[in-house]
């Protein structure tokens, strides 16, 4: 399955059936990150370095303004989507086969994990996800360890503090914290 073709699917599609073809395409691209983030997390390289390693990871362009403290891990690497001016500090994971976008100017606290995958509840199904993606707006401020669930929009000029879990829609300009995220203020 080509990349285009894949997001296209993704978008278009929430249930992705255990052993489909798109299920075995998320295989195929995952093998892939497994690769370049090898690459990536395995020795120092310069920015410039960097923003092509995830350039490749992403298989899109990825601004000069880019900035990554590695390690970095992804399940698929395919289907993220970076802003200008976005820095993701170490450890991060996104699992993006559901669609990640991050806005311009939006800074991704050390070990922030981001998902946009479930599993089928069904134990008979259990192989089976629903994707859902996540978007991150401009001007964010994701905190450490923050964990964003599947199907969630942090709006622009959110704070998410850390260690925070966000199950639900973050409003714009707010400081959310804690286990679920609850709103704090206002900014």
């Amino acid at each position: 399955m080509k990349i285009e073709e894949f997001r296209r699917a993704m978008a278009e599609t929430k249930y992705i059936p255990a052993g489909s073809a798109l299920h075995q395409a998320f295989h195929a691209f995952s093998q892939e990150a497994l690769k370049v983030t090898a690459e990536l997390n395995g020795a120092y390289h310069s920015p410039e370095e960097v923003r092509a390693l995830m350039s490749r990871l992403t298989a899109s362009e990825i601004d000069e303004s880019f900035g990554l403290f590695p390690p970095f891990h992804t399940d698929c690497g395919k289907n993220i989507k970076i802003g200008q001016r976005v820095f993701i500090n170490a450890g991060c994971q996104f699992q993006d086969q559901g669609g990640i976008t991050i806005g311009n100017d939006v800074l991704v606290g050390p070990q922030t994990i981001i998902a946009t995958l479930n599993h089928d509840p069904d134990p008979e199904k259990r192989g089976g996800m629903f994707a859902r993606p996540v978007v991150i707006g401009d001007k964010v401020w994701l905190g450490a360890r923050v964990t964003i669930c599947p199907g969630v929009t942090v709006g622009e000029g959110a704070i998410v503090g850390a260690g925070s879990v966000v199950t639900k829609d973050v409003p714009p300009r707010t400081v959310v914290a804690g286990v679920p995220a609850k709103v704090i203020k206002t900014i």
